[in-house]
């Protein structure tokens, strides 16, 4: 597996949002990443290139915290993030989308936008109970807000409909809606056009 990259050029001024240092992940005798170092500056973007089976996903999974490292350091905005659950990270601005598709087949396509906006809300369990003015505020800012990326992926017009009937590729799209909605720092997408299109309308 290699990595590689292109975009704005990082300054010294700028720290890394992502820091890897020597993360290694194994399952049992089986070592499927070995000491990994990687940097990643503010504003640029990043590809993992490398075969099927070559751990490209899994180390997606390490810095999402899906799976634990078994050594290595990961930091994000400078802070040690390595033991922190997957909800955490996101909170501090990380979000994914996954090979397999990982949409909620019996809520809307709506209402899976929606999901990821979970990180945005500060409303509690008292505000829902009561119907709070934040309560509706925030839900009418996150429906214009869930329409607003439907209509950026071309998926505006299916916003009612399960999304469990959605084509492959139109639940490709929907998911990187949903991780786009977390307004994350960071953004990692494991094979996001495997299935689309030669022409989609894809968000930019």
């Amino acid at each position: 597996m290699t990595t590689s990259y292109t975009a704005q050029p990082a300054t010294a001024e700028h720290s890394p949002i992502l820091q890897l240092n020597g993360i290694g992940k194994s399952f049992g005798g089986l070592v499927a990443i070995d000491a990994v170092d990687l940097s990643v500056q503010p504003g640029t973007i990043h590809a993992l290139i490398g075969p099927n089976g070559a751990g490209k996903s899994t180390l997606f999974n390490l810095i999402c915290g899906i799976n634990p490292p078994t050594q290595g350091v990961i930091h994000f905005h400078g802070e040690d993030i390595t033991a922190l659950p997957p909800h955490q990270r996101a909170q501090r601005g990380l979000a994914r989308t996954f090979q397999n598709l990982q949409i909620f087949q019996d809520m809307t396509v709506l209402e899976n936008v929606l999901v990821g906006r979970h990180t945005q809300t500060r409303s509690t369990f008292i505000d829902a109970l009561l119907n709070s003015r934040r309560q509706r505020r925030e839900n009418t800012t996150g429906i214009q807000e869930g329409l607003q990326r439907l209509e950026q992926i071309g998926l505006a017009e299916k916003a009612q409909q399960l999304a469990g009937a959605l084509s492959y590729g139109e639940s490709k799209l929907l998911e990187m809606a949903r991780a786009m909605a977390s307004q994350p720092s960071l953004l990692l997408l494991d094979e996001p056009l495997a299935g689309l299109p030669t022409q989609c309308n894809c968000p930019r």
